[in-house]
C-alpha cells in the first residue's frame, strides 16, 4: 500500500506530541509525581496522540470536511457567540454524554451504545492524566506519622492538593474502583454489540472482523484483564498478577496505537457532528435554496453555495448551458428531469434503451 506523508499534518501532529511530552514532564513536577511502571502505557499515549492528531488534520484538510470546519467557527465567532456556545453545550451533553442521536434506532442499541461510550470515555478521563502524571495519589503527611489517626490520602492534579478522603471510606473504595465501573460497562455495551453482529443476517453479511468484531473484542480483552488485575490484587494474593498485567498492557498499547487507523477513530470525528448542526441552525436563517423544477425547498442555499465551491476545487463542475448548476435541483427535480430526457430520447426514435 503506497503511503504519502502529508508535512503539514506531521508538523503540527510532532509539535502537539512535544507539547504533551513537555505538559507531563512539568504537570508530574518534573517526572517527581510519574510512575515508572506507566513507562509503556505513556509511549502508546504519546503515539495515539501523534496518529490522532496526524490524521485529524489530513481528515480537515480534504474540501468538504474543511468548509464545514472555516464555516462552522466563522458561524460561532460572527456575532451569536454565546447562542452557538449554549447549542454546543446542549449538543455536547444529549449527543456526546447521553449519546441521544443513536436512540431513534433502538432503545437496546442506545443502551449499549450509552454504556460502551461511557465506559471508555470515563476510562480515558481516568488513565490519561493517571498516565501523563497529572494526577497522583499520596498519603496525607499529617496522618501519616500519627498511629491513632485516621489515615488521610490526598488526590493532587499537576502536584496541588485537590480533595483529601479518609482511606477505607466509600468514597475512597469509589475513587480506587473507577476502572472497575468503567471495565463493566465496557463489557456489558460490547457484548450486547457483539451478539448482534453474530445474530443480525443484514450485519453478518457486510461487516468485517478486523473492521467491527476485533475491536469489540480487544475492548472485552481489555476490561477483563483490568479487572483480573484487580481480582488478583484482592482476592488471590498476587496470584498471576504478573501475567495479567503484562496482557492488560498489551492490550491497551495496541488499543491506543489502533485509535488513529481503525473504526475507534470515529470517537475523535463524533464532536465535529455538533458543528454541523450549527451550519444547518445558521443556513435556514439565511434562507432555504428552491428547485427551479418542482418549486420546492430541499436544503439551505449556504449548503448549495457552499457545495459549488467543494465540487469545483475536487474537479468538478456541474454548470449547465443556461449559466445554472446541476446543483441548484433537488434530487426529486434532477430524477424528474431525467425521466422526462428519457421518455424524449424514446419519442424521438432514438436508442437510448437499446
Amino acid at each position: 500500500m503506497y503511503f504519502s506523508l502529508n508535512k503539514k499534518a506531521a508538523f503540527i501532529a510532532i509539535v502537539v506530541t512535544l507539547f504533551c511530552v513537555i505538559v507531563s514532564f512539568y504537570g508530574s513536577r518534573k517526572l517527581q509525581n510519574f510512575d515508572p511502571a506507566l513507562i509503556a502505557y505513556l509511549f502508546g499515549t504519546l503515539f495515539a496522540v501523534f496518529g490522532v492528531i496526524y490524521r485529524y488534520c489530513v481528515w480537515l484538510q480534504r474540501p468538504p470536511t474543511r468548509m464545514y470546519f472555516r464555516r462552522t467557527w466563522q458561524l460561532i465567532f460572527t456575532g451569536r457567540f454565546f447562542v452557538h456556545a449554549y447549542t454546543l453545550l446542549i449538543d455536547s451533553i444529549k449527543n456526546l454524554l447521553f449519546q441521544h442521536f443513536i436512540y431513534p434506532r433502538g432503545k437496546k442499541r442506545w443502551l449499549a451504545h450509552f454504556m460502551l461510550a461511557t465506559g471508555c470515555l470515563a476510562a480515558f478521563a481516568i488513565t490519561i492524566p493517571l498516565t501523563l502524571g497529572w494526577i497522583n495519589f499520596t498519603l496525607d503527611p499529617a496522618t501519616a506519622l500519627d498511629p491513632g489517626a485516621i489515615k488521610l490520602y490526598n488526590a493532587n492534579f499537576f502536584g496541588f492538593k485537590v480533595m483529601s478522603f479518609e482511606l477505607g471510606s466509600v468514597l475512597a473504595f469509589l475513587i480506587f474502583h473507577a476502572l472497575t465501573w468503567c471495565s463493566w460497562l465496557v463489557i456489558a455495551g460490547a457484548v450486547i454489540f457483539l451478539v448482534r453482529r453474530l445474530t443480525n443476517a443484514g450485519l453478518i453479511a457486510s461487516q468485517t472482523f478486523e473492521g467491527d468484531l476485533l475491536p469489540l473484542i480487544l475492548l472485552i480483552f481489555i476490561a477483563v484483564t483490568g479487572l483480573g488485575l484487580n481480582f488478583s490484587y484482592a482476592f488471590m494474593k498476587g496470584i498471576a498478577y504478573d501475567f495479567m498485567s503484562v496482557t492488560h498492557a498489551i492490550s491497551v498499547i495496541l488499543f491506543l496505537v489502533w485509535i488513529p487507523f481503525g473504526k475507534f477513530f470515529h470517537i475523535i470525528q463524533r464532536p465535529a457532528q455538533i458543528g454541523a448542526h450549527i451550519y444547518k441552525q445558521e443556513g435556514k436563517k439565511k434562507g432555504m435554496a428552491v428547485c427551479p423544477h418542482t418549486g420546492k425547498e430541499f436544503t439551505t442555499q449556504l449548503h448549495v453555495d457552499d457545495l459549488k465551491i467543494v465540487t469545483k476545487q475536487l474537479g468538478f463542475d456541474f454548470t449547465l448551458e443556461d449559466g445554472t448548476s446541476h446543483l441548484d435541483y433537488s434530487p426529486e427535480g434532477k430524477r424528474s428531469l431525467l425521466a422526462k430526457a428519457h421518455l424524449k430520447a424514446r419519442q424521438e426514435g432514438g436508442t437510448f434503451f437499446g
